[in-house]
């Protein structure tokens, strides 16, 4: 009890977050390897539109308490419900670019807005 008391509410939320991976079952993202197959969780702490290649892309910046990954979906300039605070469910193959994990055009499910 002191402990939580005595932790910063990043460190809460991040251990919230933890917690609510492995209960889904997911990969935690500071575990993921360049090129694995993953699920993971999360919620997004930034969304944006930056071009690559000349081509709209919707990029996003999934943590869920032990790192933070991009997820971007090219061709894209918005999609309805991807906002910062949402948590959800990524599926898809991680690679890595400029030293960060990255998921392309991941298979996603929003989680419902009731349980944040």
């Amino acid at each position: 009890m002191l402990d939580r008391l005595s932790s910063s509410q990043e460190d809460l939320e991040s251990e919230e977050l933890r917690v609510d991976a492995e209960t889904a079952g997911c990969t935690k993202i500071g575990d993921c390897q360049d090129r694995q197959i993953v699920t993971v969780t999360g919620t997004l702490r930034t969304v944006t539109l930056r071009p690559r290649a000349g081509v709209p892309a919707l990029e996003a910046e999934l943590f869920d308490g032990s790192a933070a990954l991009d997820v971007v979906w090219l061709g894209r300039r918005s999609i309805v419900g991807i906002e910062p605070g949402r948590k959800l469910i990524a599926s898809g193959r991680i690679s890595m670019s400029r030293g960060r994990r990255v998921l392309f055009n991941p298979k996603y499910e929003l989680r419902p807005l009731g349980r944040e």
